[in-house]
This record gives structure tokens, C-alpha cells and sequence, in this order.
């Protein structure tokens, strides 16, 4: 795998290092892999990249050594549950543009997979794949960010808390959780390897997600509002995350909860 040039691994700073290398490794990168997706109608080949942390590939590996022929269901759990593996699929021309457009998006199950409109995520990730599907870019899929950080069975129990009255960071306290413990320093680490350490125009409306790459050392040219998929469902959730610093602009709820 590794003389195939399929699989890599990064420091800190986002730079190339050799499997052996002194210098401590953070991500093991793989790809780029031909993923064909249709967007709006159209058949575009995107490039997928699945990335996780050094010390969980390790701890998988390590552990891999010592499992005796014919344990296969031992490894099979192994892999499911010691690592958390994220994505990042880009246009075939990404490391070639000057500010590719980047969104970065938290799993939400609910809403990518099973259509809820209880949040705006299903809409905004279609909407990432249309806008670098047309200009070029990359979408980073954060697959251990479900309900901000907490996961998919808490967030579920947040879910029965917001219908007694409590909005969703609320939630999160009452359960004795973060407000939000989502981490994008991964993102980061990847998206500086891939731009060749480019600035990237960012779609998302959450401040705190560009601090944090920024922080990581991502340049971001500028945030561009990503606004979709606000209905009468979800529009209290929507105007909560504005009441928390993102910046949602008022237009936006006439505009799609009327659609809702």
C-alpha cells in the first residue's frame, strides 16, 4: 500500500513524512480514490480521501499483530470500534485552485442519512457538493461529530429534551455534556497537505469553525454564509446557533421557512 503512494502520513503542520520518521506523525491519509457522485443531475468523479489518527491506525495494527489465524470477528471489531475514520472528497482540479471553496461538515445521521428536518444538515451538505461540484473545492466529512461531539444515542436523548422545551445546547448540559466538543484540528492538518497550504474560502456560517483551522494553521481567505434548508421544523434550532455567535442573517428565515 505504502509503494503505491495511496497511503501517507502527515505531522502536525500538515507535511509528508516518511512511516519511520522521527518526527511524530498525526494523520495516515489514504487515496486520492475515484468516488462518482451525481450532483444535480450530473456525474461528477470527485477524488476521496479517508483519513484517521496515527495512534488509532497504530492501536489497530498493533493489536491486528496479535490476533491468531482464523479470528477474523476479532478484527472486524477491532476496526469498528477503535477508529473513527473521516472523509474528504475533492474535485479532481482542487490542489490545482487558488482559494478553493472547503466545506467542512459535522456527521449528523439524522440529517444526511435519514432526511430529518429537524436541522438544516441534509440540505447543507447537498448544497456543499453543488456549489464544488460547479466551482471546484472539497467537502471534509467529520464522521465523530455527531450532535456536536456527543454522539448518535445522546443526541437522541437531546432530541427528547428539546421536545420537553429545552433548545439543543440545553440539551447538551442537561446530560451533563459539552455545549460543543467538536475538534477541527484534523480538518486542518489535511486541508494544509492537500492546498499546499492555500487559502481556502469557507462555507459555513459558524465562527468558531474558522478560528479553529485558522488556529491549527489553515488559512482562510474568507467565510461565505451557507444557508439552506430552514423550515418551520427546524427554524428555532437555527436561531439558537445564531444566539451562539453564528451568523445567520435574518433574510434567511423569511426567505426558506416560508418554503417549510
Amino acid at each position: 500500500m505504502e509503494s503505491s503512494g495511496k497511503l501517507i502520513y502527515l505531522d502536525i503542520e500538515g507535511n509528508k513524512v516518511d512511516f519511520n520518521s522521527e518526527t511524530e506523525t498525526v494523520i495516515s491519509l489514504l487515496g486520492p480514490i475515484p468516488m462518482p457522485r451525481m450532483v444535480k443531475g450530473h456525474e461528477i468523479v470527485f477524488n476521496w480521501y479517508a483519513f484517521v489518527k496515527r495512534v488509532e491506525l497504530n492501536q489497530v495494527l498493533e493489536t491486528a499483530s496479535k490476533v491468531k489465524s482464523g479470528e477474523q470477528e476479532m478484527f472486524r471489531q477491532l476496526i469498528q470500534e477503535r477508529m473513527s475514520v473521516n472523509s474528504i472528497l475533492s474535485t479532481q482540479n482542487f490542489a490545482e485552485l487558488d482559494n478553493p471553496l472547503v466545506r467542512i461538515h459535522s456527521c449528523c445521521m439524522t440529517g444526511d442519512v435519514f432526511g430529518s428536518m429537524r436541522c438544516e444538515c441534509g440540505p447543507q451538505l447537498e448544497l456543499a457538493f453543488e456549489r464544488i461540484g460547479a466551482d471546484g473545492g472539497a467537502v471534509v466529512y467529520m464522521s465523530g461529530h455527531e450532535g456536536r461531539g456527543i454522539g448518535l444515542f445522546a443526541k437522541a436523548m437531546t432530541y427528547i429534551l428539546q421536545d420537553q422545551g429545552q433548545d439543543t445546547y440545553e440539551a447538551n448540559l442537561s446530560l451533563g455534556l459539552p455545549e460543543d466538543s467538536r475538534d477541527f484540528r484534523d480538518a486542518a492538518i489535511v486541508l494544509k497537505y492537500l492546498t499546499a497550504n492555500k487559502p481556502v474560502r469557507l462555507m459555513s456560517n459558524n465562527p468558531i469553525k474558522k478560528k479553529q483551522i485558522e488556529q491549527y494553521g489553515q488559512k482562510v481567505l474568507k467565510m461565505e454564509t451557507h444557508i439552506k434548508g430552514i423550515s418551520c421544523h427546524n427554524e428555532r434550532y437555527v436561531k439558537t446557533k445564531g444566539s451562539k455567535g453564528h451568523l445567520i442573517p435574518e433574510y434567511a428565515f423569511k426567505k426558506e421557512s416560508s418554503k417549510g
